[in-house]
Order: C-alpha cells, then structure tokens, then sequence
C-alpha cells in the first residue's frame, strides 16, 4: 500500500515539473533553502535580490516561508496584500500581489506571518502561482525563499525549481540537513548548489563540501549528481546591526568583506544558473 501511494505521489510531482518545464518564459527560477532554521537564508535571500538588482536583473522574490514570513521586514515594508489573498481568490490577476520594494528592481511576493495552510498543502497550488508569474515574463530571476525544514510546503517549491540554492553554515546539525537535502532531491535532480553563511573562509566552505561529496561517494547516492560550491560569507557584526535596522548590509556596506564574499556567490550563481 505504501509503494502504491507514493508511486500515486510520484506521478503528481512529475506532472508539476513538467507544467512547469513547457512554461516559455525567460525568467529563471532559484529556491533558496536550508534545511535547518536560523542559517542566515532570509538574509541571504534578500541581500542576492539587491546585488541582482544593482547589476540590472529584474527580480522577483517570492516569500514561501509559510506561516513565518518575514522578508517584509528585511526590505523594511508593510504589504497590505499576500500571495495567499491571490490563491484564496480575493484578487484575481497576479499582478495585484506584486509588491515594489524600496530597492530598484526588485519586487516582493510577500507571505503571511501566522498563516496556516495545511488543508491544501498537497494541492499543487503553490505550483501554480509560481507558473502564473513565470508566465508573465516580467522578472529576469524569480527568487523563493522557502521556510526551514523539508516539509510538503518545501519539497514542492523544491520540485518545481530547476536552480535549488542551500544556505548552510558549519553546525554539524545544519550540515546534517544538507545532506538529508542532497540526498532527497538527487533521486530526480542532477544538482545542489551550496553557499555557507558565517564561515571563515572561502577555502572552509570548499573544504566541507568536498567532505559532504565524499560522503556521498561512499553512500553511494547519484553518481551523476553534482554539489556546486558558490562561496561563503563570513561572520561580521554589520550583518546583524543592518539586520535589526531593517536594512540591507550588501547596500548599507558596499565594501565590507561580507559583501564582496556575497557579490562572489552571486556571480556563480549566474554562472551555474539553469533556464
């Protein structure tokens, strides 16, 4: 009984991927996940979609961190309107949930703190909101900027999204989620990209991830799979004075070393990023 209903399961997120594959559209979609709360991927998030933005994308930035919600805060505004009021049906064209932050470039798809949504959390419907955006070709780069864990919420925004992006840092627990990611999604997917959040250097994060390759050699997950490293940021007290001033430490610290550590991650993120 159990093989039947997750071979049923199976067949629903194949059907998702390929609703998503013939979309024609130019915007490229990158979830951004972690697997273990408190790594720093909100902040992470926010801070790409601005460096994105002042290199002339386009981006959109789609809260998917159900019930908790907090990009709002990061680009320091307050949305009368959420993703949810357009799958409750209370607006009608896509476009009304679109939030302009105050940062050239970059729009919000805000979420909703204290939200349940338990009762359609197999319903696809967060399927079809990220394809009504991506139908609109509006965006250079739709960024999701999931909730901890690998709950059904996660799994699907990690399903439909050729570009998955894990935030981690060196806890062993937050690499252990890592490699719980890496194992899930290397049964359908060929890679994970990989950034490190307070480290304290580059050759630390690259170091961990010929580690977690390894281990996965002798696991014997996908040979075919890859692990891309993008870099690591290192730990700086700007982040969190910019962070309680809802502001942005890529923007309030153009030439800090956390932010040109960051600046590197997102350009191989461009470089590795997929259609």
């Amino acid at each position: 009984m159990f093989n039947k209903i997750s071979a049923q399961a199976q067949k629903l997120v194949n059907l998702a991927n390929k609703s998503t594959d013939n979309i024609k559209t130019n915007t490229k979609l990158v979830t951004i996940t972690s697997g273990k709360g408190g790594v720093g991927k909100s902040t992470f998030t926010a801070n790409i979609s601005y460096i994105l933005g002042s290199l002339g994308y386009k981006v959109a930035v789609l809260d998917a961190d159900i019930g908790l919600a907090n990009m709002q805060v990061l680009y320091n505004i307050k949305p009368e309107i959420t993703f949810f009021d357009y799958i409750d049906g209370k607006v009608d064209n896509v476009k009304d949930i679109f939030v302009q932050t105050p940062y050239e470039n970059i729009t919000l798809i805000a979420g909703k703190s204290g939200y349940e949504y338990s009762s359609k959390a197999t319903s696809f419907v967060f399927t079809r909101i990220v394809n009504d955006i991506l139908k609109l070709d509006e965006f250079d780069i739709l960024l999701i900027d999931t909730g901890a864990g690998l709950n059904e919420y996660v799994k699907e925004f990690l399903d439909i999204s050729p570009n998955v992006l894990a935030v981690t840092t060196t806890d062993p627990s937050a690499l252990t989620d890592v490699y719980a990611l890496m194992k899930m999604i290397s049964s359908y997917k060929d890679s994970l990209l990989i950034a490190f959040n307070h480290t304290k250097s580059y050759q630390t994060g690259q170091a961990i991830t010929e580690s977690i390759k390894n281990l996965a050699q002798k696991n014997r997950l996908n040979s075919n799979f890859m692990l891309k490293y993008l870099g690591s940021v290192s730990m700086s007290q700007n982040i969190a004075t910019t962070g309680r001033l809802r502001k942005l430490f890529a923007k309030e610290f153009d030439g800090d070393q956390t932010t040109l550590e960051l600046r590197l991650i997102v350009d191989n993120l461009l470089n590795n990023m997929k259609v």
